[in-house]
């Protein structure tokens, strides 16, 4: 390569790993306030996704970072651990489940998963999301004042409700949110140059900072309490950095190593996390122009390395993120430098850009995140997958609703089962046919028979009166289960007996295979 070409491809690197950071930061700080942990614990899972797992990654467009899906695993691994270090102990032990399934080389397994249990997880995943992000997207305060007034009586601008008080204020700044969310990416609009250029997501947060320095210029008392904005720690050195970390405290948290409960979430993380990495690997591959693949055990060996990081220094577990890898193609990034840029850059963001960074009201977070819910559970989802059929619908539905009303290994593992049980039944539906014209009758196996195929084919062949022509027509099964060769060679043998003259076709490619202990012959009467 020579020294232009070089430059031009560092300086689209630079612009898309420019680009790729401002669209992760607001996600790093809204999955980490969807998650009930420190903002910080997202920009660390960043860094260590830019810095690290980029590092490692064989793809050259991917970026990883803390990712949507797996808040729900958050919310209730921590609720389940009781504490945030010992759930740091499940996202380690997590990231050595992955490095160890990439050593395996099982990425290739992912592709065995059904489409329909996939959807149906990202789609109850976006159900969750946008439940769980309204109460910060109204600016609800529950319970009552300390006086035993009304909570909403003690601050201008709210309204109160049966379930708290709502701040009006909020209200508007995620509906102002939603509707820049959402019609950012309409043809009227990205005919504004400024709207080519800005992602939609840093376009809601310098609403949110806008609102908050306009409201408190002109009514501080209805401007975002510091209750309702991003509470980043200030850092001013790397010292201050290791002291930001002790909020995780991490050191006791390796003791928890021997509890299956960790265990348990440790599994559901890496199995989530991995399927979310080689999808969103598939997926940039698509939209890559060059086509370019990525292995799929490289990458679980280095999203396992970076969660293996980011459980010991008090990070959100990561994966491969779609929305950031496609900025990042948009972008016209060219290598994995733009995604070390991405990395640096929220390093960088710790430092310099903490006071701007708490200006965020987190109503701004909460519409980003309602908006990926919306896009992972929306309704017209519901409709093609159903257009499909049964088959495929029906194990949609039960992730689905195995994932709200248990969670995501639970539902995940119930719409496979589904997925089996329906494949069962489609392969041992009528796999034999028996068609009759006057007293000639042929028995046709339609696909491969499994042993439950017996009782029909026995059933079957009580139907063939003496004196009849059977012709067995076996050419399109490549299996014949033991059984049924046995009851069709006892049926043979006996014809003769009952003057029957029965034929048997096997499959012509194959036929040593299919014939191979199977000793049915002709037999005709003499």
């Amino acid at each position: 390569m020579n020294l232009r070409a070089f430059f031009s491809t560092f300086q689209r690197d630079v612009l898309a790993g420019t680009v790729v950071f401002l669209v992760a930061l607001p996600l790093c700080l809204g999955i980490a306030n969807a998650s009930g942990v420190e903002p910080f614990a997202g920009l660390v899972s960043g860094i260590v996704g830019g810095l690290v797992v980029a590092v490692l990654s064989g793809s050259r467009l991917s970026v990883s970072g803390p990712a949507a899906g797996l808040v729900v695993i958050v919310v209730d691994g921590i609720a389940q651990l009781g504490s945030f270090s010992a759930f740091l102990a499940a996202v380690l032990l997590s990231g050595a489940i992955q490095f160890g399934l990439g050593m395996l080389k099982a990425g290739r397994f992912a592709a065995y998963v059904p489409s329909p249990v996939i959807k149906g997880m990202l789609a109850a995943i976006g159900v969750l999301l946008i439940v769980k992000q309204f109460p910060l997207a109204l600016g609800l305060v529950p319970g009552q004042a300390a006086n035993g007034a009304p909570a909403a009586a003690q601050a201008a601008g709210t309204i109160v409700a049966p379930f708290g008080s709502v701040s009006l204020v909020a209200c508007v700044i995620t509906l102002l949110s939603l509707a820049i969310l959402i019609g950012w990416e309409t043809r009227p609009m990205r005919r504004f140059a400024l709207v080519r250029i800005v992602p939609a997501p840093l376009a809601v947060v310098l609403l949110g900072i806008g609102a908050t320095l306009l409201l408190h210029m002109l009514a501080p008392s209805l401007a975002p309490p510091a209750e309702h904005r991003v509470a980043l720690p200030s850092l001013e050195s790397f010292a201050a950095l290791s002291v930001a970390l002790e909020w995780a405290d991490f050191g006791p948290h390796f003791a928890q190593l021997v509890n299956p409960d960790v265990w348990r979430v440790a599994i559901t993380l890496a199995i989530v996390a991995s399927l979310e990495t080689l999808l969103s690997l598939e997926a940039v591959e698509q939209i890559d122009p060059e086509r370019r693949p990525a292995p799929p055990d490289r990458e679980l060996k280095a999203q396992g390395v970076g969660n293996l990081i980011a459980g010991a220094i008090g990070g959100l577990p990561i994966t491969a993120v779609i929305v950031r890898s496609s900025a990042n193609v948009h972008a016209g990034a060219q290598s994995r430098l733009s995604a070390i840029i991405h990395g640096v850059l929220l390093l960088v963001s710790v430092f310099a850009l903490t006071s701007v960074i708490n200006l965020i009201p987190l109503a701004c977070l909460a519409a980003i995140l309602i908006y990926t819910g919306l896009k992972l559970a929306k309704p017209s989802l519901f409709v093609a997958v159903a257009k499909q059929g049964f088959a495929p619908f029906a194990p949609f539905i039960v992730t689905l609703v195995g994932v709200l009303a248990t969670d995501l290994l639970i539902g995940i593992v119930l719409g496979i089962l589904c997925s089996v049980l329906l494949a069962l039944y489609a392969n041992l539906r009528r796999p034999i046919v028996l068609a009759q014209h006057g007293d000639h009758y042929l028995l046709s196996f339609r696909k491969d028979v499994s042993f439950l195929g017996k009782v029909p084919l026995k059933h079957y062949l009580q139907q063939i009166p003496d004196g009849a022509t059977l012709i067995v027509d076996a050419t399109r099964a490549d299996f014949v289960d033991h059984d049924v060769r046995e009851l069709l060679d006892t049926f043979v043998e006996d014809a003769p007996r009952r003057g029957i003259a029965v034929e048997v076709r096997h499959q012509v490619r194959g036929q040593a295979r299919a014939a191979r202990g199977w000793s049915m012959r002709r037999a005709a009467t003499e």
